[in-house]
């Protein structure tokens, strides 16, 4: 197996993406209104067309794909000691079983949060599940008690 590199995704990449993306909703107990290459195709369609405020980072061996995550950047009202503020989330954070417990998401992380400090973005969140928590943890990251959630109710 080759070395892991770490980079931002480039376009022609963007479907294998999306098959992680369809991956990480599978394993974690999801159930896909589409077929995996249905869903990646529209998911690279999905991704090219917002570059704006979603950058994919990757991790790829041997030119194949195999974690993903994503820093979505959020303009913030301006205040009086900082007129122009932005902050970031770290997104779809996934590594292909196989290929985990190698730094992989590490690595990951690291990209997104570098880009984060190039952007000057105030602060990074991320929403984890309770098993990435200490990686995340182990990243920077910290518990917050003041962030507060409202969810949508589920459509009837």
């Amino acid at each position: 197996m080759g070395e892991v590199e770490i980079r931002p995704a480039a376009g022609d990449e963007l479907v294998a993406v999306g098959g992680l993306r369809w991956d990480s909703v599978w394993e974690f107990g999801g159930q896909a209104d589409e077929p995996r290459e249905v869903f990646a195709a529209a998911f690279a369609d999905w991704a090219a067309t917002h570059t704006d405020g979603h950058q994919c980072f990757v991790a790829v061996i041997d030119g194949r794909v195999i974690g993903m995550t994503w820093l979505a950047v959020v303009p913030r009202v301006p205040s009086a000691r900082a007129f122009d503020r932005a902050s970031g989330d770290l997104q779809c954070a996934y590594v292909e079983p196989d290929s985990r417990n190698r730094g992989v998401g590490g690595r990951l992380i690291d990209a997104v949060l570098a880009r984060a400090q190039e952007l000057g973005l105030e602060r990074v969140t991320v929403h984890s599940s309770p098993r990435a928590v200490p990686g995340y943890e182990r990243h920077g990251f910290f518990v917050e008690d003041r962030l507060l959630h409202w969810l949508a109710p589920a459509p009837a």
